[in-house]
């Protein structure tokens, strides 16, 4: 008879400063009624990764739960398992950051319960080889990827039930592979059928069945809390691994010192298929699962997923370049951090917390929340480095060729893009901490196909009685409504965009992004000057014929405001309408006034001399005063995101052109004065 080693760990995480009701109801209905479970079971072991800002949440306000946790941890129950504090991607960020993060865990989890880790949870298991010296440096033995890091590089499925050895410049890790099975049957399948999917996935005497995944399917996610808990399921599962005659519960390290390496491996820089999936362009990611579908299940789980594979987690830095920006404004901060404080230091590690740098199933980069969480620890650093003068910065931020001109005040941090049409990228409050410019394009996504072509897509199937659907294959319920909401963007959406039009801005042309441009100066580069901090392009009306036109765009930071010389001439000397397009970031758009006024579902005023923005989450009044009159055009845009429920709608920007009319040339002087209440 063989004896089979279960090899299960459970990974905790929330979002530095998520919303407190979603921490609560994942605790209520997750974290704590499993170890409360789990602590009338101490014969049964397991590990544990928690990041690190859940660890204090849960030891700080729920006492109750953390002694549960202690209590296992003292009897030999857990085994601790380390990661990056802030949970960041860890082939991320940079070295030296790697390895603070996980010192920083590592000593949290010693000083609190006694018990050094020794095993890494890889976040969102994205592998690249280059960490094992990190990680070797970091006293970390061995780490846990998928069963599918192994499978996409050459090595046979029956062959992931124990653990291989790596290596980096010399370095040694010794990789676990999680089984796919396991994950897609714990704890979705009844007790006995997962008793029966452990004893499959571990073939010989003493090999390992190895499950590591997210605690959150344990209660959080759809259906789970009733069918973990008040049906049993997870009191019915232990019990039944500890009658078990053929299965023992073991610690990853207790397995690693008491049994062989099944031979050295070298792994492709990847993460699980999905987020290959996730990170490609959407016509890219629909190609790919008609290939997968093309050459059939059974060839692809046994041979075409050395083959068929999506693309890498750094993708999404090509993908949405909102994220790019974000991601390298950590990379220039992490470049300086030997003139933090403490307390500046703790903002960076923040800032570099995964969740917001990329998009799946879940919200992550679609959460306003999280970015302006982001965008809160960013501009505490700047804020922690301003002058009475204003600095300039001249370079290459998100380092796509093109540069990015800084300039910080004591109040205010602008970035504006060369690339971008010289428009402004980043319009940061310093005594708010809140980044207005926090926006994101309206782009296509490859689940929209499931909206706009139903028909294509098959329904999935009914669970099977003793089993309830994962989130990865639970049906969705397609709203017809939405369909008028997936309007996508042709440029960015930046401010002081720049539009030429044949007719006047409309509330509809606004939102719909399709009134009639003229001009090619709305998403083309410009040239920027460094002796006079101008931006300048020879483009084009498109009118009746090409009409060379020039615009220049010089703009002046200091304390609390921001200043705009603008500037156009034109060989088209027939009237034109000239639009200047914001988008502005809120956290309560629909509290937000314009000139007194509630935007409702879209707001115009006609000749104005001034605009007055009053922005109700951070007290703070955006004044716009102009040399010349102007109608403004204003609506809310909405962006469409997936989560575990279905599709959402994220309606926390507003789109707000000012509208002028000239003929062959052109000349704005516009102030942006910052005001809090």
């Amino acid at each position: 008879m063989k004896t089979v080693s279960l090899l299960l760990g459970i990974h905790m995480h929330q979002p530095v400063d998520n919303f407190g009701d979603a921490v609560d109801e994942a605790i209520a209905k997750c974290y704590g009624p499993f170890f409360r479970t789990m602590v009338r079971y101490s014969d049964f072991k397991f590990a544990v990764h928690c990041s690190g800002w859940l660890f204090d949440q849960i030891r700080l306000k729920h006492p109750d739960i953390f002694a549960d946790m202690a209590a296992l941890t003292h009897k030999g129950a857990i085994e601790w398992i380390s990661a990056g504090y802030y949970e960041p991607v860890l082939s991320a960020i940079p070295s030296r950051d790697r390895r603070a993060q996980i010192k920083k865990l590592n000593d949290t989890i010693e000083t609190h319960l006694g018990v050094k880790p020794t095993g890494l949870w890889l976040t969102e298991r994205v592998w690249e080889s280059a960490l094992v010296p990190d990680l070797h440096v970091s006293e970390i033995e061995y780490a846990v990827v998928d069963d599918y890091h192994f499978l996409s590089s050459g090595f046979e499925p029956s062959r992931m039930d124990g653990y291989y050895r790596t290596e980096e410049g010399g370095h040694p890790l010794a990789l676990f592979p999680i089984s796919q099975a396991l994950r897609y049957a714990l704890p979705f399948f009844s007790v006995e059928r997962s008793v029966n999917t452990v004893l499959e996935c571990a073939r010989n005497d003493d090999s390992a069945a190895i499950i590591f995944d997210d605690a959150e399917k344990f209660g959080l996610w759809p259906k789970t809390h009733e069918w973990v808990y008040e049906k049993k399921w997870l009191e019915g599962f232990v019990e039944a691994i500890l009658s078990h005659p053929q299965i023992v519960t073991r610690h990853y390290g207790e397995y690693l010192r008491t049994n062989r390496s099944r031979g050295v491996a070298y792994l492709n820089n990847t993460s699980y298929f999905e987020m290959g999936e996730w990170s490609l362009h959407p016509k890219q990611t629909l190609a790919l699962e008609a290939l997968k579908q093309q050459v059939g299940s059974e060839y692809f789980e046994k041979m075409g997923v050395c083959f068929i594979k999506g693309g890498i987690w750094k993708n999404f830095f090509v993908k949405y370049h909102e994220s790019n920006y974000l991601h390298k404004r950590m990379l220039g901060m992490s470049l300086e951090q030997e003139r933090f404080d403490e307390s500046t230091l703790e903002s960076l590690y923040k800032l570099q917390t995964n969740d917001v740098f990329w998009h799946g199933v879940f919200g992550g980069l679609y959460l306003p929340n999280l970015r302006d969480n982001a965008y809160r620890y960013l501009l505490e650093i700047e804020r922690a480095h301003t002058t009475e003068r204003t600095q300039f910065l001249y370079s290459d931020i998100d380092m796509d060729g093109f540069d990015e001109f800084k300039m910080l005040t004591s109040e205010l941090c602008v970035v504006t893009s060369a690339k971008w049409g010289a428009q402004m990228i980043e319009f940061g409050s310093l005594q708010s901490l809140f980044n207005w410019q926090n926006t994101l394009m309206r782009r296509e996504e490859a689940y929209h196909d499931k909206i706009l072509n139903p028909s294509a897509h098959r329904a999935h199937g009914e669970a099977k009685e003793d089993e309830i659907s994962t989130i990865h294959h639970a049906a969705e319920a397609v709203d017809e409504a939405l369909k008028a909401a997936l309007i996508f963007d042709w440029h960015p959406k930046h401010s002081f965009v720049d539009h030429f039009s044949d007719a006047p801005f409309t509330l509809e042309g606004v939102r719909h992004a399709n009134f009639r441009e003229v001009g090619d100066f709305a998403n083309q580069p410009f040239i920027f000057d460094l002796k006079s901090h101008c931006f300048k392009r020879q483009g084009g009306i498109y009118h009746y014929g090409s009409h060379p036109t020039t615009v220049q765009k010089s703009y002046k930071a200091d304390r609390n405001a921001l200043e705009l010389e603008f500037a156009c001439k034109s060989d088209y000397t027939h009237p034109l309408h000239y639009g200047m397009e914001f988008n502005f970031h809120f956290a309560h758009p629909h509290l937000v006034t314009f000139n007194g006024r509630l935007i409702g579902e879209g707001l115009e005023l006609n000749a104005l001399s001034s605009l007055e923005i009053f922005d109700e989450f951070t007290q703070q009044h955006i004044k716009f005063t102009c040399n010349a009159s102007f109608d403004l055009r204003a609506v809310v845009l909405h962006t469409v995101s997936q989560s575990e429920s279905g599709f959402d709608l994220v309606a926390q920007q507003v789109c707000f052109v000012l509208g002028f009319s000239f003929a062959a040339s052109l000349a704005l002087s516009v102030r942006l004065e910052v005001d809090c209440v």
